[in-house]
């Protein structure tokens, strides 16, 4: 490991803004922000530019990045404590042990920017949109708590528009285009650094916004599954 990245590492343990793998914390969000505002979450925040962009535009609400990657949590977390930003905090852990963390209905919203699309078919529990990470994101989401995704990979993005559909959730919104639209919110507006590297090289960003309102059954997995091997024959 690099002199820079153990530096950042053991520097990140004196952020008060930031928690790794924290025991008891569930349910407990309140007490660490000292307030009963909503939490939303970004997930695989990378350097956090997301609850960073987030918490400067609302002030009255809770953001949390989590990542595996300290190295890059310490940029997200460096920046919101310059800025006296304390709406704003950042857990390292896997996104797959959410429910270690969050109990059930304490987090409003959640938004995935950019997470990595896993483009390989023998990938495709990890991507975050699977019915595998649907589920855990139903049982900490309140009752209508949305979903959004941002990306620029037409595969991560058509794979998410099948699954709404395959499991009838609710759909808000569906944007091919994200910059070809006029008037986007603030909020649409804020761009990460992967985005800048323009990695899938589409030239377009994709954006949907969902909600889960009904029970995503395992047994329709298989054959989710096996339409989509279909579609790649």
């Amino acid at each position: 490991m690099g002199q820079k990245k153990l530096i950042r590492f053991e520097e990140l343990k004196t952020f008060p803004n930031v928690l790794e793998y924290p025991p008891n914390i569930k349910n407990k969000w309140k007490d660490f922000f000292d307030n009963n505002n909503p939490i939303t979450l970004e997930l695989a925040c990378g350097k956090g530019e997301y609850a960073v962009g987030l918490g400067r535009l609302y002030p009255e609400r809770n953001f949390i990045g989590i990542d595996i990657k300290g190295n890059r949590i310490w940029k997200g977390a460096k920046t919101a404590l310059n800025e006296g930003l304390k709406n704003i905090a950042f857990l390292r852990t896997q996104i797959d042990k959410l429910e270690d963390y969050f109990a059930v209905s304490e987090v409003n919203e959640i938004w995935l920017t950019f997470p990595d699309p896993q483009l390989r078919f023998s990938k495709i529990k990890k991507r975050l949109t699977h019915p595998k990470f649907l589920r855990i994101y139903k049982n900490i989401l309140q009752a209508n708590g949305k979903i959004h995704l941002k990306t620029d990979s037409p595969d991560l993005y058509q794979f998410t528009k099948t699954v709404i559909d395959f499991y009838e959730l609710k759909l808000i919104n569906d944007i091919d285009d994200l910059y070809n639209q006029n008037n986007l919110s603030d909020e649409l507006k804020i761009k990460t650094h992967y985005e800048s590297l323009d990695i899938a090289q589409s030239n377009k960003v994709h954006y949907l916004s969902f909600i889960i309102d009904k029970d995503l059954p395992k047994e329709k997995d298989e054959q989710l599954k096996e339409m989509l091997r279909a579609e790649t024959i």
